[in-house]
């Protein structure tokens, strides 16, 4: 391993996935010299299945991607169906508000993700980026100063590279060895703390159309289940439960598995005539720990975390490949505000930051809501998880998580106000579940209770102006988001101070 190879870039990326295809692409199209490193060979296996809109008719379009992905034939998402709360009837969380307004963007996709991330990780080689597969990044250089000059990477054949680099976008994953060199550390969430085991299904049953591609999310006393269908006939299952369970799931995971879905009378009833999938990508069946957590910075020292290098928050509502683009999208916008010489780092990294800890605080907030619309008390799993037994430990971690989020009337930092604002979203949440009615009424079809709920309208905000942008592109126009914020560029590629207007 004598032999060393040194060369220079503008930005490499670490991680192939969703996040680092995204901030890559979005780079080479501004013209910057990107190297993308991935530690695997695509195609591989991922989870994170089930898709939201923005993703598809808002960032693969920014992409360039958007008809690869359309003609993939991947399943058909209209929303999600959850049994879920106090009613025991499935209800919709749909991303239309009606049928009759169920236009193109009011849809995502189901996804096998390995077919999905290698759409993305080819379209960034297409548009420029040089993509080096089965290499693994072993280290950083830096400068005197502490600044992350490069990467070190041995390939395939063992011998070691140097890249140098002026910035290093950090899209490698969970697992990330890399995220402390942006100058934080990574804080864990005292709520969202469970693990999950999961398995593929041959022959499960679907909802009656159009509701037969919606993700299902199912409650029961120990947790949840996710049911994913992939295909006509390929269904990801997963079961979610509190980490105190996780020895006994690490254990006898198949036994396990199955045991949970017993337990969960309308999945076991969709899967009664199903057998799990044995052989191939999809017949192991695999745990994860779903720990929420955020890093205390988000970019420093020349180096830039997006997806979950970054933060996670919790699979129940198809959150982590929405921020993982989301954050590819504003870190590209940064980085070629730099480049660009339009803004200091301060300032465009700022914006980043703000952002992205804002989209991580609503969506927190939102899954909250939805978890403590669960009534079942005498469960450990859900008495846990519900807001007003959250305590000032868990309050003083929220802040600490979405510091930087929120600004002026919004801002949260004491533990009192946030349990009492998140107590609201989740009677607000209840509430228009109740007003919507069972999926199977034609008031389950129609999402106005539903979209009226202000933490669901501040979820909707940020997708719905990256749909925007993919509907009608240099056209877009937003205001500022965050108090004294930038905008999008007229391409979407960079930030640009707000123009001022006289009145």
């Amino acid at each position: 391993m004598s032999e060393v190879t040194t060369e220079s870039v503008d930005v490499v990326v670490v991680g192939g996935g969703p996040g680092g295809s995204t901030t890559a692409t979005l780079l080479a199209k501004s013209g910057r010299r990107v190297t993308q490193i991935e530690k695997e060979t695509f195609p591989r296996y991922q989870i994170g299945e089930s898709l939201l809109p923005s993703t598809i008719h808002g960032v693969c379009k920014l992409l360039g991607c958007y008809e690869k992905v359309r003609d993939a034939g991947f399943m058909h998402k209209r929303g999600g169906s959850f049994r879920w709360g106090t009613n025991p009837v499935p209800w919709n969380f749909l991303f239309a508000i009606s049928p009759e307004f169920a236009g193109e963007g009011s849809y995502a996709y189901q996804v096998e993700r390995m077919k999905f991330d290698h759409i993305l990780l080819e379209n960034s080689a297409e548009n420029g980026v040089d993509v080096r597969q089965n290499c693994r990044v072993n280290g950083v250089d830096t400068d005197e100063t502490g600044r992350v000059t490069g990467v070190r990477y041995l390939d395939a054949d063992r011998v070691e590279h140097h890249v140098r680099a002026r910035f290093v976008v950090d899209a490698s994953g969970n697992t990330t060895r890399l995220s402390s060199r942006a100058g934080g550390e990574r804080v864990y969430s005292e709520f969202f703390q469970n693990v999950a085991v999961f398995g593929y299904f041959e022959g499960g049953k679907r909802f009656s159309a159009p509701d037969a591609g919606n993700i299902l999310c199912a409650a029961f006393d120990e947790g949840w289940i996710w049911y994913i269908p992939l295909s006509d006939t390929l269904t990801s299952v997963g079961v979610v439960v509190a980490k105190d369970k996780a020895q006994h799931v690490l254990n006898a995971q198949e036994q396990t598995l199955q045991h949970y879905i017993d337990r969960c009378e309308i999945v076991r009833d969709m899967l009664a005539d199903a057998t799990r999938v044995t052989e191939g990508t999809y017949g192991e069946i695999r745990i994860r720990k779903d720990y929420s957590y955020a890093n205390t910075r988000f970019w420093g020292n020349g180096m830039v975390l997006v997806g979950d290098a970054a933060c996670f928050i919790d699979p129940v509502f198809s959150t982590g490949v929405h921020l993982a683009t989301y954050s590819g999208v504003l870190a590209a916008r940064s980085i070629n505000s730099v480049f660009d010489g339009t803004m200091s780092e301060e300032r465009a990294f700022g914006e980043f930051e703000g952002r992205y800890r804002r989209e991580y605080a609503v969506f927190y907030e939102f899954l909250s809501a939805f978890y403590d619309m669960e009534q079942s008390e005498d469960s450990y799993f859900w008495k846990a998880r519900k807001v007003t037994n959250f305590d000032r430990n868990d309050m003083t971690a929220f802040v600490s998580l979405v510091a930087g989020g929120y600004s002026g009337e919004n801002a949260l930092t004491d533990p009192s106000s946030i349990v009492s604002r998140f107590r609201r979203s989740s009677d607000a949440l209840t509430e228009a579940a109740r007003a919507t009615g069972g999926m199977d009424t034609d008031s389950g079809q129609r999402m106005g209770h539903m979209f009226g709920a202000p933490v669901v309208r501040e979820v909707m905000e940020e997708m719905n102006a990256l749909q925007a942008r993919g509907a009608v592109g240099d056209r877009a126009t937003e205001p500022p988001l965050l108090e004294g914020g930038l905008v999008p560029s007229a391409d979407g590629l960079a930030w640009a101070e707000p123009v001022q207007i006289a009145v």
